[in-house]
């Protein structure tokens, strides 16, 4: 097991956009150099792919694992599971990101105020095909299960990828909910059009037809209805927040009130940002900064005859149309905050020597697979890596609106799923996924990992 703390100097491009062609694959070393953390310890073991993880006001660690369909309360001191919730009618696919998602618990929740409820994001069955839903369930502490569900907001699209599927509960007493691109235009979906562009016309939303919301940040009043105060989009008001996303996996509240959230990007650029109502995160037009650096939009999905094409993640076919970042004129566009990598423009992202199988080819991309945020006691950031099992800790500066250098905690063979903190903020718990790629101690990407459907904790003192 690798325990490091790294300092990544060159990690993000903060606050402008800037340009590397060093590779970064390697995640054990780099030019900041390591120093010892404290131990990473097993809490729990035997989850089934644990998708997000909340500490509860009851002192356990609340769960939902995406595989499995439910949701499990952890005991932090003994690693003992309780089954709060089986979810029958949920649907998961095998090796896909369908399955139980997001889960935010009420700030009433077990403290006398009559709202001892718990907020639930899952993919379900209908006879037009698989939906997302978001419901509302009952705590019964005497029984310690979760009862007596009701549907806030149903029919959202749902796919096997890029679901995004983070739900918060703001500080205005809303909920916030992530949606993402559903993996159109690339691999097994690449003939399916990104709609992170489209807005809902006022027909569909009456209709309550949400298939606009794809690629979007939702918000909500809590029983599902659209808040009057919610940004109008071509005259149309509708649970759309913000927009212009690709797969946003983590979503967070500072004290401050500022909502952030970090993005997967396609071959670099991950993104961290600072979500602001009505405004235009850029995808698929952009990814990170709109400065033509190691991305171009390929449309596959609207080829003449797309299924006739065969995808490749480098070489676009003559009928599929290419768009340079600076092509576009969107308006009302937001950058990210930082982004983890931009690459320069003539970057090779088929060279690697940790990754020489095309197959696995992605794993050394330079980007993290991020998959949550968080934000400390401290006021720094946390976010997960699925690429290389450990956690950056990214300090807020500024008032908020940018983002200082990066710091790597808790390094080790998994694939990082989420984080959640105990309420003094020293105890950090990490959720790891079942399966997947993720890169060793020397930058090699493995499907062995070290704890598989774990709950993880390590100490952070700052």
């Amino acid at each position: 097991m690798r325990i490091v703390v790294l300092v990544v100097a060159v990690a993000a491009c903060v606050a402008t956009a800037c340009s590397s062609s060093a590779p970064v694959a390697a995640p054990s070393g780099g030019p900041g150099g390591s120093s010892a953390a404290a131990p990473v310890r097993v809490v729990a073991t035997g989850l089934e792919d644990p998708y997000e993880i909340v500490w509860g006001p009851d002192g356990f660690i609340w769960a939902t694992e995406k595989s499995g369909k439910r949701v499990t309360r952890i005991d932090p001191k003994t690693g003992e599971k309780k089954v709060a919730l089986s979810l029958d009618d949920a649907v998961h696919s095998p090796q896909a990101q369908d399955g139980v998602l997001g889960l935010a618990l009420d700030p009433g929740l077990l403290k006398a105020t009559g709202n001892d409820y718990v907020y639930l994001s899952y993919t379900y069955k209908t006879q037009d095909g698989n939906r997302t839903k978001i419901a509302r369930y009952t705590y019964d502490k005497d029984r310690q299960a979760l009862q007596d569900p009701a549907d806030v907001l149903t029919g959202l699209s749902s796919s096997i990828d890029h679901q995004s599927g983070k739900l918060r509960f703001g500080p205005d007493g809303k909920l916030y909910y992530t949606i993402g691109d559903q993996g159109a235009n690339q691999f097994t979906l690449y003939c399916n059009r990104i709609e992170a562009q489209t807005l809902p016309t006022a027909a569909q939303v009456r209709a309550h037809d949400w298939s606009a919301y794809r690629g979007k940040v939702l918000r909500m009043n809590l029983d599902g209805s659209i808040p009057p105060d919610n940004p109008m989009f071509n005259g149309v008001r509708s649970h759309i927040y913000a927009y212009g996303f690709r797969n946003a996996q983590g979503l967070a509240f500072a004290p401050s009130g500022l909502l952030y959230s970090d993005e997967q990007g396609p071959k670099s650029d991950d993104e961290l940002n600072l979500i602001e109502a009505g405004k235009n995160y850029g995808w698929p037009y952009v990814a990170g900064y709109q400065d033509d650096k190691g991305y171009v939009y390929g449309e596959w999905a609207a080829a003449k005859d797309c299924a006739s094409n065969t995808y490749d993640d480098y070489d676009f076919p003559p009928d599929v149309a290419q768009h340079k970042e600076s092509d576009w004129k969107g308006s009302d566009f937001a950058p990210p905050l930082a982004t983890f990598y931009t690459v320069a423009a003539d970057y090779d992202f088929r060279t690697s020597e940790h990754c020489p199988d095309p197959r696995a080819q992605f794993q050394c991309w330079p980007t993290l697979a991020l998959s949550s945020l968080e934000v400390h006691p401290s006021g720094t950031l946390f976010m997960t890596s699925l690429k290389e099992g450990a956690v950056y800790a990214v300090p807020l500066t500024g008032g908020g609106h940018t983002a200082g250098k990066p710091v790597k905690l808790a390094d080790t063979t998994n694939r990082y799923r989420d984080t959640a903190f105990d309420p003094t903020g020293k105890t950090v718990y990490v959720a790891t996924d079942n399966s997947g790629l993720t890169r060793d101690p020397t930058g090699t990407p493995t499907d062995t990992l070290e704890n598989p459907g774990a709950i993880l904790a390590f100490t952070y003192d700052k």
